[in-house]
């Protein structure tokens, strides 16, 4: 049995969770998922009673899990007087209802659980949106109560932005209505965000975006890399709002670091749609940052759930933004297997090993992220006026002076810069030898 919380401290709702496995084949074992599946419940608080692995040999339409089960958690939840279930899969509305009525209690399934962490989370106007459109997407298959018990137990308003009772009163016209408006909404948003992305452009700043299993470390990094405040916490979906924090190479030029949400199993669809547009920032990356546990059991299950995700996104094959692999929390790993992860790295440009907590190989990290992005540079040589102050930083800014030489009231340079920005600083100052 595996517990969370802490009866003292005050709790949102009084929980059992279950982990159905199926007999389909699995790509990670029943007590990883478990503890993922408490995980999950512990982000928003819920005081977790009693967690167990239910086997589904033959898994029935009425509500998922066999009579002697279900009796057996009508029994936990008399015990232990709890007042919610987790069901870490997917439920069909059925299903949900039938639980409910079996056991007395509230049901929530996968989905429901993790609308309900990014209901939590999400601060940004463009996150709350999306989150709303999701769980109305969600809710539109059931018009009734879903998650919404919840929300009140926690005594304010929920994502929704109104009391449980009155879900239960929208019909399908209202729930279409709202999505509709929400849609309008981000569709501002992304228009927003496509703006500022212009303007970047215009900077020639480019963006590398951090991505990875939930509670893989990335916003860890991110604060270790970039110096920033950015929450990061040891618990499940820590960042939900996409954060971006400008950071200066080895070579002196100027990155845009993107910390994004973290990737999970199973994620719902309505998810993968609804947060497209924070997710853009991921598509329009010049340089991608695969941020990975590899002290977890579980990597190289959660190496392919990202992706998965990544390659629904469109960013597969051939056009695609190249990627660094960075092996983090190498700190947590016994000597051997440290050793091992070490010399993949050293063997490969597009892989680092971090510890984002002690800051162990983020130096290296940095000369490798400046070393792809630098891949595609052309080494110039320029002749400017030594009072031409302007044309002398922008080089300093927007490439990598290799080496210098003044003489006769010039300085003489060889510039390692992309031709985007060779096309625009000659535009815009002088004409090479």
């Amino acid at each position: 049995m595996i517990r969370s919380g802490n009866p003292d401290e005050q709790a949102t709702g009084r929980a059992i969770v279950l982990h159905p496995v199926l007999s389909r084949a699995r790509t990670r074992s029943p007590e990883s998922g478990l503890a993922e599946a408490v995980g999950l419940a512990a982000a928003i608080d819920l005081l977790v009673l009693d967690a167990r692995v239910v086997r589904v040999m033959r898994p029935r339409p009425a509500t998922l899990i066999g009579a002697g089960t279900v009796e057996e958690v009508a029994a936990l939840i008399k015990e232990h007087e709890a007042g919610l279930v987790v069901v870490d899969t997917a439920l069909t509305p059925v299903q949900q209802r039938n639980l409910e009525r079996a056991w007395s209690a509230k049901v929530i399934d996968r989905t429901g659980l993790i609308l309900e962490i990014f209901g939590a989370r999400a601060r940004t106007r463009e996150g709350r949106l999306q989150v709303e459109l999701a769980a109305l997407t969600y809710q539109r298959t059931r018009l009734v109560r879903s998650w919404t018990h919840l929300e009140r137990q926690r005594g304010g308003a929920g994502f929704l932005g109104g009391p449980g009772e009155a879900q239960i009163e929208l019909d399908r016209r209202i729930l279409d209505d709202r999505i509709l408006r929400i849609r309008r909404d981000l569709e501002e948003v992304r228009r927003t965000r496509e703006l500022h992305r212009e303007s970047r452009r215009r900077m020639a700043y480019p963006v590398v975006a951090l991505v990875g299993y939930t509670n893989a470390g990335k916003s860890t990094l991110f604060n270790r890399l970039t110096r920033a405040g950015v929450l990061a916490k040891d618990q499940l979906f820590a960042t939900l709002d996409p954060t971006m924090r400008a950071v200066g190479l080895p070579s002196g030029r100027k990155v845009i670091l993107s910390d994004t949400v973290g990737f999970i199993s199973d994620l719902p669809t309505q998810l993968v749609a609804a947060f497209r547009a924070t997710l853009e920032e991921v598509i329009e990356a010049d340089l991608i940052l695969h941020v990975r546990d590899v002290a977890d059991p579980e990597t190289a299950a959660q190496k392919a759930d990202v992706e998965a995700v990544l390659e629904e996104l469109g960013m597969t094959g051939d056009e695609a933004s190249p990627r660094i692999e960075v092996l983090n929390k190498i700190d947590l790993l016994g000597a051997e297997e440290r050793v091992q992860f070490v010399r993949l790295a050293e063997a490969n440009a597009d892989v680092a090993t971090t510890s984002a907590t002690t800051g162990e190989g983020c130096d290296e990290l940095m000369r490798k992220i400046d070393s792809l992005l630098s891949a595609g540079n052309e080494i110039v040589r320029y002749s400017v006026p030594l009072q031409d102050g302007a044309a002398l930083a922008w080089l300093y800014e927007h490439g990598q002076v290799l080496t210098r030489s003044d003489e006769h009231g010039d300085a003489h340079l060889e510039v390692s810069i992309d031709a985007t920005d060779r096309a625009r600083f000659e535009r815009r100052f002088l004409t090479p030898e």
